[in-house]
């Protein structure tokens, strides 16, 4: 099913999106690896280039696209190249993302931006630019990585106080989350489908690392995050779309019953995302 699929992944350079690239290229999709790191650093190593190397050995077309998705003329371009070169969008995951996580007196006006722009505006920018190629050919996935929003969730996070200090983040993260179910509801049915997927442990990355927000004991590898991909973009979009969705439950409703396979540190159990603090 996703044989010769045209994927664009964004923030693919390293962490999560790199694995996604690379297990969407397993499977035999072609990759658009969209990110801003055209040469490597000590402190975020990865650039589109280096990902487009290791997606090639799996046989698949890869097109590298250094893009600020802050930036609306960049994404059209992004759209654009997609276009020219693949003649086709089938999947675009909306995985960039930038980590404020200050209380709002520590929380300046550009930081607010900044995470906004990044993770909300971004996505339904580029969500916006490929629905109607997706609708032309009557065939498409769209994944946020965000947040469930349901009613149970905002209880959970207005009982406990789980926004302390990440409102700008919050906010950032559930526009993400409104974006997908306002694309289900307005093209459910069409062969074009939006969901959301959450982890419900730490995922290891380089945003946790240089935050040091806990230890490999406490996190998953990205792999449950590139799993839970697969199997969503071999569910029906005319009927599969707007769920809010988390990794392991996901996966234990595929069958899915071994998770140690996921763990940063084997021997450990990864905490709850909602028990990772600042």
């Amino acid at each position: 099913m996703l044989k010769n699929r045209v994927a664009i992944i964004t923030g693919a350079t390293r962490g999560i999106g790199k694995n996604i690239a690379i297990n969407l290229a397993k499977n035999g999709c072609n990759i658009v690896v969209v990110g801003k790191s055209i040469k490597d650093s000590k402190q975020l190593p990865g650039t589109i280039h280096s990902v487009s190397d290791e997606i090639r050995e799996y046989g698949s077309e890869v097109l590298p696209c250094a893009v600020d998705v802050r930036n609306s003329e960049s994404l059209e371009k992004l759209v654009d190249t997609t276009i020219k070169y693949f003649g086709k969008i089938d999947i675009l995951i909306n995985n960039a993302g930038a980590l404020w996580w200050k209380n709002i007196l520590e929380t300046p006006v550009n930081k607010y931006d900044l995470v906004n722009n990044v993770n909300s505006r971004a996505a339904y920018t580029l969500s916006q630019l490929s629905l109607p190629h997706m609708l032309k050919n009557k065939w498409g996935h769209i994944i946020m990585q965000s947040p469930p929003f349901t009613s149970q969730y905002i209880n959970f996070i207005t009982q406990t106080n789980k926004i302390k200090g990440m409102t700008a983040y919050t906010t950032s993260k559930l526009g993400m989350s409104i974006t997908a179910l306002g694309i289900s509801q307005e093209f459910g049915g069409t062969g074009v489908a939006a969901n959301t997927l959450w982890p419900m442990t730490p995922i290891e990355s380089y945003a946790l690392i240089n935050n040091n927000l806990g230890t490999r004991k406490q996190w998953r590898k990205p792999e449950i995050i590139s799993d839970s991909i697969i199997s969503i973009l071999q569910e029906d979009p005319k009927t599969f779309t707007g769920n809010c969705l988390i990794d392991e439950h996901y996966l234990r409703g595929k069958g899915v019953t071994n998770f140690d396979k996921y763990q940063c540190e084997p021997g450990y159990e990864a905490i709850k995302l909602n028990d990772l603090h600042p």
